[in-house]
């Protein structure tokens, strides 16, 4: 009887200790519908580190993501991105997405043929200086043991 009972204890304890993922957080509908419709990139920018060479979501050089074009559909949470710089990668993609309570912007980059439930690694970037026509994502990355902001600045297209 003691067995059970300790049993039953250790499995309250397991589950009560549970970790939250960020993903299964409650979304700031807000920002999100604030996020709405077509933006590209403006700027890219290292505060403090101008001198650094940043592969962005794992498909090009930062520098290629300044002109590039973005949808954000905030009912569904789904959209497109695509670089259309000179001199950089091809690339478009569909994406999805959403801005958690934590201001926390949670992206995913598919492939056409993928669903976005299959696919198991993503981005976590910081929504800051939001407004109707513009915004910024800031990504944190580790350059030689130091924490440096890449911040993405989009402006909203009419």
């Amino acid at each position: 009887m003691k067995k059970v009972i300790v049993l039953c204890a250790l499995a309250i304890v397991m589950f009560a200790c549970k970790s939250t993922s960020i993903t299964s957080t409650n979304t700031n509908r807000q920002s999100q519908v604030a996020m709405k419709g077509n933006w590209v990139i403006s700027a890219v920018t290292y505060p403090g580190s101008q001198y650094i060479k940043v592969n962005s979501f794992q498909i090009a050089d930062s520098e290629c993501f300044v002109g590039s074009t973005w949808k954000f559909v905030s009912n569904n949470n789904k959209g497109e991105m695509a670089l259309t710089k000179m001199g950089c990668p091809a690339f478009s993609s569909p994406i999805t997405w959403f801005v958690n309570e934590e201001g926390q912007f949670v992206l995913k980059v598919l492939d056409a043929d993928i669903k976005a439930k299959k696919v198991r690694e993503g981005y976590i970037l910081y929504v800051a200086n939001q407004t109707d026509t513009s915004f910024q994502l800031i990504d944190k990355i580790d350059v030689g043991g130091k924490i440096t902001d890449v911040v993405y600045q989009f402006q909203k297209v009419n």
